[in-house]
C-alpha cells in the first residue's frame, strides 16, 4: 500500500507553495506549519515531508526552528530537506529532530560528501531527491538546471546504497494538473526494486489508486491538501504505519 505523506513548504516560517518552482509564483498561507503539522497527525499520518525553500535558494538551511517545533510538538517522522551543504548542517537538522533528509544537491555537486554521510549515518536516512525538468536534475532550489539525465543520476546513487528516492516533475509541482505517471513508470521498469516517491501535480484520488498500481511506494501531497482539493478523510484508507514500527 502507498503511504500518503504531506508536505509544507516554508519560506520566513511561512508555509507557502510555488508553482512550478517559480519564487515568484507563491501563495502564502494563514495557518502556520505546526498548526498544520498538528493537524496531519491528528488525521493519522506518521510522516511529514519539510522543505526548507530559503535553505534550497541560499545554500544554508533558514528555518531550523520550523523543523524543532514540529518534531518536539509531534510524534510526526519528518524528512527535512533544503540548505543541507555541510556535514554541519546535517548534524544540525538531525539534532533538530529530522528522521530523515533529503539531498538533491550535493548529490549533484559533492558527490564524495554525501558518500561519507551514507558510510557515516547509514543509506536509510537519505532520500534521494530527484527534482526534473524535461528529465534533467535541477538543483539550488530548482533554479540551475544540470545536465544530469534522471535515470543516470538514480543508477549511480543506486550503486552507491541509496534506495529511497523522491522524484518530483517541476512541470507539474504546484499546478494540480495530474501526477507524470509516465515518468515513474519508465523510472520504476528500469529500477524496480527502488522506494520510490511520487510528488507534484496530484490532485485526486484517483492519481493515488493509479500511482499505488503502478508500484510507487508513497505519495507527497501538499498543495492539494492545503487548498482542499483532495480531503483528509478521504485518505483514511492510505493511512497505515510505515513498516518497521
Amino acid at each position: 500500500m502507498i503511504t500518503v505523506i504531506p508536505a509544507l513548504d516554508i519560506i520566513d516560517g511561512k508555509c507557502v507553495r510555488l508553482e512550478m518552482g517559480d519564487y515568484m509564483r507563491q501563495t502564502r498561507y494563514e495557518n502556520d506549519p505546526l498548526s498544520w503539522a498538528k493537524l496531519y497527525e491528528d488525521t493519522g499520518f506518521k510522516r511529514l515531508h519539510l522543505v526548507d525553500l530559503d535553505g534550497a535558494r541560499t545554500g544554508e538551511v533558514q528555518n531550523l526552528k520550523v523543523l524543532e517545533a514540529i518534531a518536539s510538538s509531534t510524534g510526526l517522522r519528518v524528512d527535512f530537506g533544503g540548505g543541507i551543504k555541510s556535514t554541519a548542517a546535517l548534524q544540525q537538522v538531525f539534532n533538530a529532530g529530522a528522521a530523515m533528509v533529503t539531498i538533491g544537491s550535493v548529490a549533484v555537486r559533492a558527490e564524495h560528501l554525501l558518500i561519507e554521510w551514507i558510510a557515516r549515518f547509514g543509506p536509510s536516512r537519505f532520500i534521494l531527491g530527484a527534482d526534473v525538468k524535461d528529465k534533467r536534475i535541477m538543483i539550488s532550489g530548482w533554479q540551475d538546471q544540470t545536465a544530469k539525465d534522471i535515470f543516470d543520476f538514480i543508477e549511480y546513487w543506486l550503486s552507491q546504497g541509496l534506495y529511497q528516492v523522491l522524484c518530483t516533475d517541476i512541470n507539474k509541482d504546484g499546478m494540480l494538473l495530474g501526477s507524470s505517471v509516465g515518468l515513474y513508470r519508465d523510472i520504476l521498469s528500469r529500477f524496480p526494486d527502488i522506494s520510490l516517491i511520487a510528488s507534484g501535480g496530484i490532485s485526486g484520488i484517483a492519481e493515488i489508486q493509479e500511482l499505488n498500481e503502478l508500484g510507487v511506494k508513497g505519495v507527497v501531497l501538499g498543495k492539494a491538501l492545503l487548498e482542499g482539493k483532495i480531503l483528509l478523510n478521504d485518505l483514511r484508507s492510505f493511512i497505515q504505519k510505515p513498516s518497521g514500527e
